[in-house]
């Protein structure tokens, strides 16, 4: 078959778990293959997503779980909760804590609940010397500031489908952390965001998909999936006017690296 079929791109934030895939998991699985996109980590954020995530991580070998209580989901952050995610993230295949943050869109629960519980998983994953998935929306400066005052830096992880500009990439940079960018690179209004993946240092550069959310063009508007992670290499490889296969080499290498996973 053509060269473009050797390349292997790992899609660090994906919702395999979620109900949209409930027909057909291996025949999306399958696909993603066919693009390239041979690893993925799929993201859980309450208790039935987290359940499926390590089933999937248990079921497929280049699946990894990334687990954790998202920002919509604070109120319901209980101990118990706490004590079965701590459990949870000993798991072999559990990669990062996340995706974790805050949101002041859905605005589901108060800033302070938000904050409180933000802080009490990073100080989970210092524990377990795990990395970590943030979620933020509309809510950069708090999370800057929750995850600088956290000492973040000891940890790493990754700003997760990322939606700011160069300047705000940079700040997250300093504090160690790594960029990742979904599908919204590829739409043509997404200035500041093409400008962020133009910037962001290869070793600090990451892809996902969100999916079944953000598809990419070509196919902005319908059920995502990760085999897509392969459009938002190609944007990014155009922006940087670089080789497709030589950034999707990068960013899987940089995802194994993060991950502590064996380098294939």
């Amino acid at each position: 078959m053509k060269e473009e079929t050797k390349s292997m791109i790992f899609d660090t934030h994906t919702h395999l778990n979620a109900e949209q895939f409930n027909d057909d998991i291996p025949e999306t699985i399958q696909r993603a293959a066919e693009l390239g996109v041979t690893e993925m980590a799929v993201v859980g954020f309450d208790t039935p997503t987290i359940d499926k995530a390590l089933l999937l991580s248990q079921d497929y070998e280049h699946i990894y779980s990334i687990i954790g209580w998202h920002p919509t989901e604070a109120g319901s952050y209980t101990k118990e909760i706490e004590t079965r995610l701590q459990q949870q993230l000993t798991l072999p295949k559990v990669v990062a804590l996340g995706e974790i943050g805050l949101d002041y869109h859905w605005m589901e629960d108060p800033k302070e609940v938000q904050d409180r519980v933000f802080r009490r998983q990073m100080a989970i994953a210092r524990e377990m010397k795990l990395p970590i998935s943030i979620h933020t929306r509309e809510a950069l400066e708090d999370t800057y500031k929750i995850l600088k005052e956290e000492n973040v830096h000891e940890i790493g992880g990754i700003m997760h489908s990322f939606s700011g500009d160069g300047e705000w990439a940079k700040r997250f940079l300093d504090l160690g952390m790594h960029v990742s960018f979904s599908g919204v690179v590829t739409f043509k209004k997404a200035l500041d965001v093409q400008e962020a993946a133009a910037q962001v240092p290869l070793d600090k550069l990451l892809v996902e998909t969100d999916a079944p959310y953000l598809a990419p063009v070509p196919y902005r508007g319908k059920r995502n999936e990760p085999g897509y992670t392969r459009y938002t290499v190609e944007k990014i490889a155009e922006l940087r006017n670089m080789p497709f296969e030589e950034l999707a080499k990068i960013t899987t290498e940089n995802a194994h690296r993060l991950f502590r996973l064996e380098q294939l």
